[in-house]
């Protein structure tokens, strides 16, 4: 068994050190509920809602010096494991990315490959698969926000062996949280959404983060305005059952050759 906690919180674009207190908060209230495996959300160390690139390149940190990295990296002792959504820089290029840091060491920086709406005016899509991590003797899958919409993203790190996916996000459209739902379902794994809250200019999100189960179950959700962290504890071998009745596989039933 582990304890799954999601990070919600209303953050600031421009404030970057109110956003670096944020997740210190966050990261101290998941200490004190023994949480083994946090998500924070998506772009949780810029805010969300750039004006310009400038702004964007300004508020953008290196992997793994900047300060959001070093207060992940300090949280991530033995035994724990961090992913957050990163405005990250790397060189002249910025991207839309998640880190994962655990025992203290960085386990990968993935750069998100499905932009939404005016991302593409500041990020670069990412050219690599989501990574699948492990985490004690379980694996993790990542994803970040808008590949919820694509079903081949949480399909992918199931068919690696992904127990669990952490979904960092910053939801403005009114359909994940269910979505999340079906994608526990078609896969037979855990899914852990860390969602945004309140408004930035003329963004409002969704808050109401999540951790769903393989029989989508809703193990805990979030309201749509609280900050705070929310937590379950899980068993992830459960999400080796891939049998959705006694007779149907979701992963050995698939006809991949007739997918067109």
């Amino acid at each position: 068994m582990i304890n799954v906690g999601v990070g919600q919180a209303d953050f600031k674009v421009g404030h970057s050190g109110t956003n670096l207190e944020i997740i210190q908060t966050l990261l101290d209230e998941a200490a004190q509920k023994q949480v083994d495996v946090l998500v924070l959300p998506e772009l949780a160390n810029s805010g969300y809602a750039f004006a310009s690139m400038d702004e964007a390149a300004a508020l953008a940190e290196e992997v793994p010096t900047g300060p959001v990295c070093r207060a992940l990296q300090a949280w991530s002792q033995p035994g724990r494991m961090v992913v957050s959504g990163l405005c990250q820089k790397s060189g002249p290029v910025l991207y839309n990315s998640a880190v994962a840091f655990s025992g203290g060491e960085l386990l990968a920086v993935y750069h998100k490959i499905h932009l939404f709406s005016n991302e593409s005016k500041w990020f670069q899509p990412g050219q690599q698969p989501a990574p699948v991590l492990p985490f004690r003797q379980y694996l993790v899958g990542i994803m970040v926000c808008f590949d919820w919409v694509f079903p081949e993203m949480a399909r992918s790190l199931a068919l690696r062996g992904a127990q669990i996916i952490l979904h960092p996000a910053n939801l403005v459209l009114p359909f994940c949280q269910q979505a999340m739902i079906t994608r526990s379902i078609e896969n037979r794994v855990f899914t852990a959404t860390a969602n945004r809250c309140g408004q930035e200019r003329e963004l409002y999100f969704s808050g109401l983060s999540q951790i769903t189960a393989p029989n989508g179950s809703l193990l805990v959700q979030a309201d749509e305005e609280n900050s705070g962290v929310f937590c379950a504890d899980i068993d992830p071998d459960a999400a080796e059952n891939k049998w959705i009745t006694a007779l149907n596989h979701v992963l050995n039933d698939r006809r991949p050759d007739l997918y067109i």
